[in-house]
């Protein structure tokens, strides 16, 4: 799976990963963070998911990687906001008011160019990557936020009923990933209604990963 897969998605409108409003957990678990108002979110591969209107609703500052400028561009049409764009690095930069998204290889982002973050929303790039990225992408965040607490949302079925994205994550390998540097606590866990993608029953587990 390379770039050229998520490219062809956004291009076809081939988005049914995204939600049409801001993701239950995010609404129900975000204040388990503890986060002041004006906090600076990080949301990786964001796409132009809702979440982030939710997160600038409630006060919030926002940080966001993606790897589509499509998706980009839709994102603030959606929140009715012209971005300044310019270069940062290898990538690009679209800011407004209380939100700066990269766009390009997220793996182009350091953490001079990203800037202070006080947590983590990673509701759809952990589980949109295959294994083999998995590792290299855990050890990428936690040095680019310096570490900063998650709230993480992954999924578990039967891999072999249904291919990914998204992928499923079990708990053992959140844990392989991150108990190291994160104390871990599963805040929620549901039954996805109609299973995933219609295809197959699966769970939606809800981590929360503050620094031990």
């Amino acid at each position: 799976m390379d770039a050229s897969f998520w490219h062809q998605k956004w291009q076809n409108n081939e988005i049914a990963f995204h939600e049409g409003r801001a993701n239950t957990h995010l609404v129900n678990c975000f204040a388990d963070l503890s986060l002041p108002k004006g906090g600076r979110v990080f949301v990786p591969l964001c796409g132009k998911t809702l979440d982030i209107a939710w997160l600038l609703s409630g006060g919030y500052r926002v940080a966001g990687a993606e790897l589509s400028e499509v998706a980009v561009r839709q994102l603030f049409t959606d929140l009715g906001v012209t971005p300044e764009i310019s270069a940062a690095g290898d990538l690009t930069l679209f800011s407004a008011e209380a939100i700066d998204i990269f766009v390009g290889d997220i793996f182009d982002l350091s953490g001079e160019l990203l800037g202070p973050v006080d947590a983590i929303y990673d509701r759809a790039a952990l589980v949109a990557l295959p294994t083999e990225m998995r590792s290299r992408y855990t050890k990428h965040l936690m040095e680019i936020t310096a570490g900063a607490p998650q709230l993480l949302i992954t999924f578990e079925y039967d891999q072999t009923q249904m291919d990914g994205p998204p992928f499923s994550i079990g708990n053992d390998e959140v844990n392989r990933h991150y108990s190291g540097n994160y104390d871990l606590a599963l805040a929620g866990s549901s039954d996805v209604p109609g299973g995933l993608k219609g295809k197959c029953a699966a769970t939606e587990k809800v981590w929360l990963l503050r620094k031990d």
